[in-house]
């Protein structure tokens, strides 16, 4: 009875936080663009001060990326109509701060001496929203609505690109990145707001000199082979390299069982759009696809705790409650309009993944005794500890590197 007590008031469970203690953070990165950042970034955390937590700046830059992403949307909510210029640099300047904050969390981490197994999974956890309005701002900007079905697959490859990336993490331990890969998609997707604000997204509908297509299509195909590459790595990530008892994943299960959650938001995604009377997808594009983008990103969140604290992971969601109305309504004829179920999709799936969040960071934040957004003692002994950390500021990848396990007695 005191057990069910604690799983009706408790998501993680005594032996995840114990687990989630003694996690560490392992890290491979080849990128390209992050060796030439680094100087950048260096300087950045220099400049930020030390009372400021490193969970503070990665919340203060995906607030900034998903207000300068709403204000797109506002201007151009189906990605048909031309935004304006003004729109687009606001949202190349938007990732570009997030970017540049996203990079620094982990440093500023380091130097105040306030690392946490908290800090990797608040990291992560931003960037899965992230990932959603990046996408979708990318597209609007070139004006994808014109072509339904490419929008649609573009937004759901950056989502269901990024769940896999943590999928192979969970299986393998490690979190890997290649040449091409995060930093490179986000400084690609600047560049095309950049060209937009600059020539006007009307510049992606010209004819490309020689060749029978639209200037959009170099960004696609572009894309196209960036994301098979990335399919093809995960695969042979997830098949090949297990690390838990006969090739298992962290936990002991299956390398395939995370699969069944990314079906289970994928797929009723794609039937719904297809086979909708109303056009549900095409006639409210981006509502549509925050609102998957949301049961996507918890899901993802859950992914990550899962590998985090070594523990199986949960195939049905109440997030999924949603997209599931959804789907039976189409079954039974439409008896509710599409859009009102949709509109309550977004808003369910927002909520659900808020309130499990918090709840969440509240539960290791008790376990750990840290504050999330506050250092609770003057760091003046982080000064020296900061000295020495420059040297190593080039081991982090994106912040998540360094927010490994501290030894630090504030926690």
């Amino acid at each position: 009875m005191p057990l069910l007590a604690y799983k009706e008031c408790h998501i993680l469970s005594p032996q995840q936080l114990r687990k989630l203690s003694e996690h560490k953070y392992s890290c491979f990165s080849a990128s390209l663009l992050d060796p030439l950042l680094q100087p950048w970034w260096n300087w950045l955390v220099a400049q930020t001060p030390l009372w400021l937590a490193p969970n503070l700046i990665t919340i203060v830059g995906l607030i900034l990326n998903i207000v300068t992403t709403l204000i797109l949307i506002c201007y151009s909510p189906n990605g048909v109509e031309a935004p304006p210029r003004w729109t687009c640099a606001l949202c190349a300047l938007g990732l570009f701060v997030y970017q540049s904050l996203d990079s620094i969390d982990g440093k500023q981490a380091r130097r105040t001496n306030t690392s946490s197994p908290l800090g990797e999974l608040f990291d992560h956890g931003c960037d899965s929203i992230s990932t959603i309005f990046v996408a979708l701002s990318a597209c609007i900007s070139c004006q994808l609505g014109h072509y339904p079905n490419w929008l649609f697959f573009q937004c759901f490859c950056a989502i269901a690109l990024f769940y896999c990336a943590h999928w192979q993490t969970y299986v393998s331990g490690t979190m890997r990145f290649g040449r091409i890969d995060v930093t490179e998609a986000q400084f690609s997707i600047i560049a095309i707001h950049l060209v937009s604000a600059a020539l006007g997204p009307e510049i992606w509908l010209t004819k490309v000199p020689y060749l029978e297509c639209e200037t959009r299509c170099l960004p696609l195909y572009l894309a196209c082979g960036i994301d098979l590459s990335l399919v093809f790595r995960y695969s042979k990530s997830i098949l090949n390299d297990g690390c838990g008892k006969n090739g298992s994943s962290v936990a002991g299960t299956s390398v395939l069982s995370p699969s069944i959650p990314l079906t289970l938001v994928v797929l009723p995604a794609l039937i719904i759009a297809q086979k909708s009377p109303e056009n549900i997808f095409t006639e409210h594009a981006s509502v549509y696809i925050l609102a998957f983008g949301m049961v996507a990103a918890k899901i993802t969140n859950k992914l990550v705790i899962a590998h985090m604290t070594k523990a199986e992971m949960e195939y049905l969601d109440w997030s999924l409650l949603g997209p599931t109305l959804l789907f039976l309504n189409q079954y039974f004829n439409c008896i509710l309009p599409e859009i009102w179920l949709l509109w309550f999709a977004l808003a369910w799936g927002t909520q659900d993944l808020l309130r499990y969040c918090s709840q969440v960071c509240l539960e290791i934040c008790q376990h750990l005794r840290i504050d999330l957004f506050r250092i609770p003692y003057s760091p003046k002994g982080s000064i020296t500890t900061s000295v020495g950390s420059q040297s190593n500021l080039g081991a982090d990848k994106n912040g998540g590197a360094s927010h490994r396990k501290s030894k630090s007695k504030a926690h």
